[in-house]
């Protein structure tokens, strides 16, 4: 039996994680144009290139590549970044998924450093090793990207090494050229161990409690990183 790439609504205590659609868009277009001096190493979307970025994002959902999030903030109920699942990669035999990657993410300003995008991590990892049954999970960043960089090991993923002319970049200015990417993972042998130390995390921030169990809904920054 193969494998289709679609994500499941996902929830914590701070974040609930939907999938991307055009109604996210007011709230994204919003979050969008609050302090983007974070976003030197990625492209973000104008409030009026919202629509169109959208689009895009679901049009490699038609293609199954990729299965794009918005981050909803629980506490005000609006959508304040994104995130997505993309480039699944299946066993030989095509009958499951091997691995997969975390990306495609970005947040307003505001909700940066609030514990959001660690929570949506977390969600992201545990479905992945726990529902998907994958052997790894991948995250990749600009090499310049220090941030980003320190940001991917705090949640308990490998620096794997540097992929040189990997892909190309998103830095304004840099149209038409290609980056650096540094590659990070985490194993499912890694995994137990990086879930508690995502949880002691969250708790710290005020993620308090488990996170409801994935799949039912409740009732959205960046290129490829």
């Amino acid at each position: 039996m193969g494998f289709t790439l679609d994500g499941p609504v996902l929830e914590g205590s701070l974040v609930r994680l939907e999938p991307l659609d055009h109604r996210h868009a007011p709230d994204l277009a919003a979050a969008a144009e609050e302090d983007r001096s974070s976003y030197r190493f990625t492209w973000v979307p104008r409030a009026p290139e919202i629509g169109a970025y959208i689009d895009a994002q679901l049009a490699r959902t038609a293609a199954g590549r990729l299965a794009p999030y918005a981050q909803v903030d629980r506490a005000s109920g609006r959508a304040v970044g994104v995130t997505a699942y993309w480039e699944p990669r299946l066993w030989p035999t095509g009958d499951g998924l091997c691995a997969i990657e975390v990306g495609f993410t970005w947040l307003a300003a505001s909700a940066q450093g609030t514990g959001l995008n660690t929570e949506a991590k977390y969600l992201l990892f545990r479905h992945a090793f726990e529902s998907w049954d994958v052997a790894r999970v991948d995250l990749k960043t600009d090499a310049r990207n220090d941030r980003s960089r320190a940001a991917i090991a705090k949640t308990g993923a490998q620096f794997e090494g540097v992929l040189r002319n990997w892909s190309p970049s998103w830095v304004p200015g840099e149209e038409g050229r290609l980056r650096d990417s540094a590659i990070f993972s985490i194993t499912a042998e890694e995994w137990p161990t990086c879930r508690a130390s995502l949880e002691q995390r969250l708790t710290r921030a005020g993620a308090q409690g488990e996170p409801s169990t994935p799949g039912t809904p409740s009732t959205g920054l960046s290129a490829p990183a």
